[in-house]
C-alpha cells in the first residue's frame, strides 16, 4: 500500500507590517514594528512576565478558494490567535502556524494574538540594583542581575498565506 500526497502550493498574501497596540496588564503601547520585549527601553516591558495582547487590523482585497493560514514568523513561547472575534487556535511550536480560513472574510479583518513568555525576565528584572518592590518569588535564585534577558513575545514577521 501507498499514499500519495497531493501537491500543495502555497502563495503569500500579504504580511502585516502595520502598526501593533499592545497591552501589558494596564499598561497599552503601540510598535511600530514587531521586536523581542527584551530589547525595549521601558523596563516594565523590557522585563515583563505573563501574557500580552496584540491588535491589528489588515484588508484582504478578495477571497479565493483555497484555505489561509496566519503564519506568526517566531513566537517566544506561545500564542493564542482571534481574527475577527473568532477564536483560531493556540500555536505553542514551530512552525508557528494556525488555519483562519473560517473566520477570514474579503475586506477588513482584525486581529487578535495573545503571546505568553517564561517569567525568567521577570526574575532577572526583580534582581536589579534598586527594585524596591518584586514582582515574582523564588526560594532558588537561578537568575541574577546580569543574567542574560530572553527573547519575548511576537517577533514576526506574520504572514496571511493561501494554500490551494
Amino acid at each position: 500500500n501507498s499514499y500519495t500526497k497531493p501537491v500543495v502550493s502555497e502563495t503569500s498574501v500579504m504580511q502585516i507590517s502595520n502598526l501593533w497596540k499592545v497591552r501589558f496588564n494596564n499598561n497599552n503601547v503601540v510598535f511600530d514594528m514587531l521586536s523581542s520585549w527584551a530589547e525595549n527601553t521601558d523596563t516594565d516591558i523590557k522585563y515583563f512576565s505573563g501574557t500580552a495582547t496584540y491588535e491589528s487590523s489588515f484588508n484582504l482585497k478578495s477571497k479565493g478558494k483555497g484555505a489561509y493560514i496566519i503564519d506568526l514568523g517566531d513566537v517566544k513561547n506561545i500564542a493564542e490567535v482571534m481574527v475577527n472575534g473568532k477564536n483560531m487556535g493556540i500555536a505553542w511550536k514551530k512552525p508557528f502556524r494556525l488555519d483562519i480560513t473560517a473566520a477570514l472574510k474579503a475586506g477588513d479583518n482584525k486581529i487578535q494574538i495573545k503571546v505568553t513568555n517564561l517569567w525568567v525576565n521577570r526574575l532577572i528584572g526583580d534582581s536589579q540594583p534598586g527594585v524596591k518592590t518584586k514582582t515574582t518569588f523564588t526560594t532558588m535564585p537561578f537568575y541574577q542581575a546580569n543574567s542574560p534577558l530572553l527573547p519575548s513575545g511576537l517577533l514576526g514577521p506574520v504572514k496571511i498565506i493561501e494554500v490551494n
